[in-house]
């Protein structure tokens, strides 16, 4: 079994979730008292959202750069971000460190492909759903990207860092990001990406009948597979 690099505290709510996961599926498919090997870095995340707010990523590169390597150097075989938004920097952290990095779009785009889905909604903070870094890594692999509108956009941004980041699970948040995906869905979206990790704290696949695909499930199982020598390649 390889050893997992984790990128975590973006926030702490969901990097809880993906150690859960990691662990979950490793003692399914081996069984017994078998866990995964995890090599984890915990950032404390009011830094790196005060860098967000400020748009300034080659700061936050850094900083998780530094981390990368500290969790390279201490064991790990390959690295995932626990965050879809820091993939912003993916590039940056895929240089400073000398193992793969699992990319969570990459992920999720292997998984759309074998859901056959070529039109997808994407959910996520206003960097996720505006910003190129997520869609066009789609675009690469033939899925069409549909965001929500503006002022949808800032509903579902504003609910992550005010509300999920902060462990508070809201019925009338539910609602409201059940609209939002019902106006993708309408707009000609097969699925919808739950494509930040806290979002599926909130959302449920049995909440709507439009096929979810959340991402840190999705970046979770690629991972394991990863792991235990289910995939060669980081690529899908």
């Amino acid at each position: 079994m390889k050893t997992i690099g984790l990128l975590g505290g973006m926030s702490w709510e969901s990097t809880q979730v993906y150690y859960r996961l990691l662990n979950e599926q490793v003692r399914a498919r081996l069984g017994g008292l078998h866990s995964a090997k995890i090599i984890l870095h915990s950032v404390d995340f009011a830094e790196i959202e005060a860098l967000q707010r400020r748009e300034d990523w080659p700061a936050m590169a850094e900083l998780l750069s530094t981390a990368a390597k500290g969790v390279a150097s201490a064991g790990a075989d390959f690295l995932l971000i626990c965050t879809n938004t820091m993939h912003r920097v993916a590039p940056e952290i895929a240089r400073a460190i000398d193992i793969p990095l699992l990319h969570i779009a990459d992920a999720t785009a292997a998984a759309l492909r074998r859901g056959g889905i070529t039109r997808v909604g994407l959910l996520g903070t206003r960097f996720t759903m505006e910003q190129a870094f997520f869609s066009d890594r789609l675009a690469d692999f033939g899925i069409e990207v549909l965001v929500p509108e503006a002022p949808q956009r800032e509903i579902v941004h504003r609910i992550i860092y005010e509300e999920l980041c902060r462990g508070a699970i809201n019925p009338g948040s539910r609602r409201a990001y059940l609209q939002v995906v019902e106006a993708l869905a309408s707009r000609g979206a097969e699925a919808v990406i739950l494509g930040c990790t806290e979002i599926g704290l909130l959302l449920r696949p049995e909440d709507t009948d439009i096929p979810l695909y959340d991402t840190t499930e999705i970046h979770a199982s690629q991972a394991i597979d990863y792991a235990l020598g289910e995939r060669q390649e980081m690529e899908p």
